[in-house]
Formats: C-alpha cells, structure tokens, sequence
C-alpha cells in the first residue's frame, strides 16, 4: 500500500510540474509572440544571440511569419568565430552553422508550427511542434505512439516548455537590443 500511495504522489507531482505548460497559455506562447513581433518591426527573417548561461553556446531562430518558426541551441567549438558572426548581424549563417557544425551532444531544436509557442495536444488536423534535445519529439498528443506514458509525455513537454522559452528569452532580448 505505501508503494502505491507514493507512486501516486509522483504522478501527481509531475502532473502539477507540467500542468501549468500544458495548457493553451504556455510561457512559450507569449514569449513566441513577443518575438515574432520583434522580428516583424526589425523587418528580419532570423535571429541569433549567445546564450547568457553559458560562453559557448549560442541561439539561433528562421522565421516564416505566420508559419513557423525554427530555433536550435548549441554549443559551438569556435565561440570567437560564432560571436563575429553576430556581430556582423549574419544570423542565418549562426542558425546554419548551429544546426549543422555544433559540439555532438549539445544541440536543441523546436519546430514550432504556427510560431505560437509550444502546444502539448493541438486540434484534430492541425499541425504539431516538434521538439529534439537527443531524442525527438513530436507534440501531437499522441505518446502511444512514441512508446511513452501519458505522465512522461507531460513531464517532456514542462522540460521542452522551460528550454524553449529560455531560447526565446535570449533571442528576444537580442532583437531588442539591436
């Protein structure tokens, strides 16, 4: 019986970690606009900025206005190199070169469809985000079929919720700088 309680009170927590990203109003979702906004008025189709926690890792973002928007986080071997390249405003070639060339094991991307911020279950037909940091994840509401439970699900989406919304923080303070 004090196994099964504690098993339930685990559930229970992970639930209440996750339940406030889990929903519609999402921190992401505002950050999302905010940027999107940014972007649109600065007239600018990417963005990249050095991530504030950590010397040699940067953010990278493509904006499709009213589309998606892409971002990736990573660590890059040559931070001097990946620093002139923002400030000589080449973010296109920041988000590439984050993609493509970062440290193995250290790259994060979101593919947020809509550029809305992240959404854990969207409506029947509408398109999902997708989340990579090792193992992809797409957000359909659909953890069957990713061979997760239901409360693993919730739990990856609050983590995915909290990264993405950091990125977005780093890129938007970037934009408001510039």
């Amino acid at each position: 019986m004090c196994v099964f309680v504690r098993t339930c009170l685990a559930v229970a927590f992970v639930c209440s970690l996750a339940g406030s990203a889990y929903g519609q109003g999402s921190k992401s979702a505002a950050l999302t606009k905010e940027l999107t906004t940014a972007l649109d008025a600065a007239k600018l189709d990417a963005i990249a900025a050095k991530d504030p926690s950590a010397s040699d890792v940067f953010v990278g973002a493509l904006y499709f206005p009213g589309v998606q928007l892409l971002v990736v986080s990573a660590t890059y071997s040559a931070p001097q190199a990946m620093t002139e390249q923002l400030a000589k405003k080449n973010y296109r070639d920041v988000y590439l070169d984050l993609f493509s060339a970062s440290v193995a094991g250290t790259k994060v991307s979101v593919t947020d469809l809509g550029a809305n911020g992240l959404i854990a279950e969207p409506e029947r037909n509408e398109p999902f985000d997708t989340y990579d940091a090792g193992k992809p994840l797409s957000f359909d509401g659909n953890w069957d079929q990713q061979k997760i439970s239901e409360a693993e699900y919730k739990k990856a989406f609050a983590a995915a919720e909290e990264k993405y919304s950091q990125m977005l923080a780093a890129l938007l303070a970037h934009v408001k700088k510039s």
